[in-house]
């Protein structure tokens, strides 16, 4: 046996575990044991060795190495980088700014509305219908403010509505809103300085109404006319004793004449308008307009042109009462 077990080959020799098998009885089968969670001791556990943020680094860089392989030249030239962290910066800047921008005009906005809070909300709604059916008049528009103002409701929150208008219309610059909207504030301005003005500075307002455009002597004329009926005679009887009354012919008590409250006096008259004329001029004084030829700069030259021409009309109207004779 021990002759034949070594003539055997080496693949067809029995394990050791082949010869107890062979050596014993035959195999019963037992209970089965479970299996064990830890290592064979035959079989050895894998370490994993971990990695060290100096080899992920090296990994990030040579996979973003491996993807800049297919980007432009221009890519890895340091100038062309710089300009493009310029162009970056610029367009941040830019978009601050219109946010910026965008943020006041919000609040302006937001303001122009906040104007009209502290009055009550019905008077308002009616101030706004009003001002609507003034836009939609167009040339019957002098008409529509007069009535308005001969029922009383031309009033200072009007005017407040037509200016948040006119407010809004600058903001977003639309031209022909804006010389709509100056033109009716402007009038209904007057409208009310007008109905709250003395009796001097009414018939001011209506002599300077009569000038059309044209000779300046025929409008004179007629301002000394109105000026004669307006101003009642300056000499005592006149003064003293009603008109039309005739010493002759009167038997009896003799009557006062009754107070007018807009009796009117020429003295009165002059020492008003002249008061009047000294503030505008002070007030001239102090705001001389600069000479350019931008359109802000010639508009604003053109309004002051036209408040000179009117500061000289006032002047000859001053000087044609002051020598008036009955």
């Amino acid at each position: 046996m021990a002759a034949a077990a070594t003539a055997l080959p080496t693949v067809l020799r029995p394990r050791p575990a082949e010869l107890s098998l062979l050596s014993r009885g035959p195999h019963v089968p037992g209970p089965r044991r479970p299996a064990s969670s830890r290592p064979s001791p035959l079989r050895s556990a894998r370490h994993l060795h971990p990695v060290s943020a100096v080899e992920k680094n090296k990994g990030a860089a040579a996979a973003d190495e491996v993807e800049l392989e297919g980007m432009a030249p221009e890519f890895y030239d340091e100038e062309w980088q710089a300009r493009q962290r310029e162009r970056t910066k610029e367009w941040h800047a830019y978009r601050q700014k219109e946010e910026a921008e965008e943020e006041r005009l919000t609040n302006e906005y937001r303001e122009i509305g906040m104007r009209l809070k502290a009055y009550p909300q019905e008077e308002v709604c009616k101030a706004r219908i009003l001002v609507s059916s003034f836009i939609r008049a167009g040339e019957d528009v002098e008409e529509e403010i007069e009535k308005a103002a001969e029922r009383g409701e031309l009033t200072e929150l009007v005017l407040m509505v037509i200016w948040n208008r006119l407010d809004v219309a600058r903001r977003d610059d639309e031209r022909d809103a804006i010389r709509s909207l100056d033109l009716l504030y402007r009038r209904v301005e007057t409208e009310i300085l007008k109905s709250e003005a003395t009796p001097a500075m009414r018939l001011l307002n209506e002599l300077l109404n009569l000038h059309d455009g044209g000779d300046n002597g025929k409008w004179l004329k007629k301002c000394r006319k109105l000026m004669l009926e307006v101003f009642p005679r300056e000499d005592p009887f006149t003064m003293v004793f009603p008109a039309g009354f005739n010493m002759e012919n009167h038997e009896g008590r003799i009557e006062v004449p009754p107070q007018d409250g807009d009796l009117l006096l020429r003295v009165d008259f002059v020492r008003e308008v002249d008061g009047l004329l000294k503030e505008v001029q002070a007030e001239q004084e102090k705001n001389k307009v600069q000479t350019g030829y931008d359109p802000e700069s010639v508009a604003n030259m053109l309004k002051q042109q036209e408040k000179m021409q009117t500061i000289r009309q006032v002047e000859s109207l001053l000087e044609l009462a002051s020598s008036l004779k009955w």
